[in-house]
């Protein structure tokens, strides 16, 4: 079975072509890094313009990579949201139009638990898979699920300030390193020491399943601006001292999500797999930790997966059409649409 997976929830225009959600025929992807660079974060209304200008020219992208025709596909996957409304406004549109054109069922799909397919891309799990626990790490997200299947989501734990990668961001900034925050400070981290600069763990107790970054990300901004104020030479932190700083945010940062994924194994002992996406999933030192201190096998996706992308889009598409969840032709592509990011959105939605 062959779905067409289209996102478009943030800053990266994203159509792939995915069969059976495993096997990908196609993965293209526009990044939109240059036109948010000046204004060092994502404009929304950019976004949504970038959208519109890619999306066309990516949909017969990856047709000619699979080396298919339109009407080969057995049904379109698109994101629903969560995700700046007008830039999922466009590639739900477009997959309206395109489902409509084609006589193909229509599939919505949730972003954030789409990420975790991406970490099953070219897996094939067993009855024996389940029930896993899956973390979904990224810059608008800090997510631990449980999983009785590969639709079954049930949220454990959330952040309630930051998500992970948007502390990276925040304290990569503080720094003076541009954005993303996340690869910048990787790359000083590995060359500093973890140990040399004190930073405070934030929600120690085991029985707060949730996540929080506002706390770490004011000690970084006042731990900076002390330095700078004891610079001898104006301000300038020297170069070894950034290294440190950023080694022991990293550690602190995703030790945290280890914690408390630590602390959800003891409540779900029964738990087989743990799956970890998102952008924050890329970093190397968080793969280490999870090697190190937790005792379930991990799936983690390739790099090419771990940031935004329709293969994800396309292959949790598949497991929620299988289902019978998509929905169908005429009137019925125009019974939901597109959601943003912000609670009383999603809440309306739902009702």
């Amino acid at each position: 079975m062959l779905i067409l997976g289209i996102e478009s929830s943030c800053d990266e225009t994203a159509v792939a072509l995915v069969e059976d959600g495993r096997v990908v025929r196609a993965s293209v992807i526009a990044s939109q890094f240059d036109a948010h660079l000046p204004f060092g974060g994502v404009v929304p209304e950019v976004a949504a313009r970038e959208h519109l200008r890619n999306i066309d020219p990516l949909f017969r992208q990856a047709l000619a990579e699979a080396q298919i025709q339109a009407h080969e596909i057995d049904a379109i996957a698109v994101t629903q949201g969560p995700g700046l409304i007008g830039a999922l406004l466009v590639g739900v549109a477009y997959a309206k139009g395109l489902a409509l054109g084609l006589g193909k069922p229509l599939v919505p799909v949730d972003h954030v638990q789409a990420h975790v397919h991406g970490a099953l891309l070219g897996v094939t799990p067993t009855a024996a898979f389940y029930p896993a626990l899956a973390l979904v790490v990224s810059g608008g997200h800090t997510n631990l699920y449980r999983m009785r299947g590969p639709t079954h989501f049930h949220l454990l734990a959330c952040s309630v300030d930051d998500a992970c990668g948007e502390s990276f961001d925040k304290v990569a900034k503080i720094l003076g390193l541009g954005y993303p925050g996340g690869p910048a400070i990787e790359r000083l981290a590995a060359s500093g020491d973890p140990n040399l600069i004190a930073m405070p763990h934030m929600v120690q107790q085991k029985n707060r399943m949730e996540f929080s970054y506002s706390g770490l990300k004011t000690h970084m901004s006042n731990q900076v601006r002390q330095a700078k104020a004891a610079a001898v030479d104006g301000n300038t932190l020297e170069p070894a001292y950034v290294s440190d700083i950023c080694a022991a945010f990293q550690e602190e940062a995703l030790g945290q999500i280890v914690r408390k994924l630590a602390a959800a194994l003891q409540l779900y002992p029964e738990t087989r797999q743990v799956l970890v996406a998102g952008g924050v999933a890329a970093n190397q030192r968080f793969r280490r930790l999870m090697a190190e201190q937790i005792d379930r096998p991990a799936l983690f996706p390739a790099q090419s997966y771990c940031s935004d992308n329709a293969a994800m889009i396309a292959a949790y598409g598949f497991h929620v059409w299988r289902e019978g969840q998509g929905q169908g032709q005429g009137q019925d592509l125009h019974q939901w649409d597109a959601y943003s990011r912000y609670q009383f959105a999603r809440a309306k939605h739902a009702t």
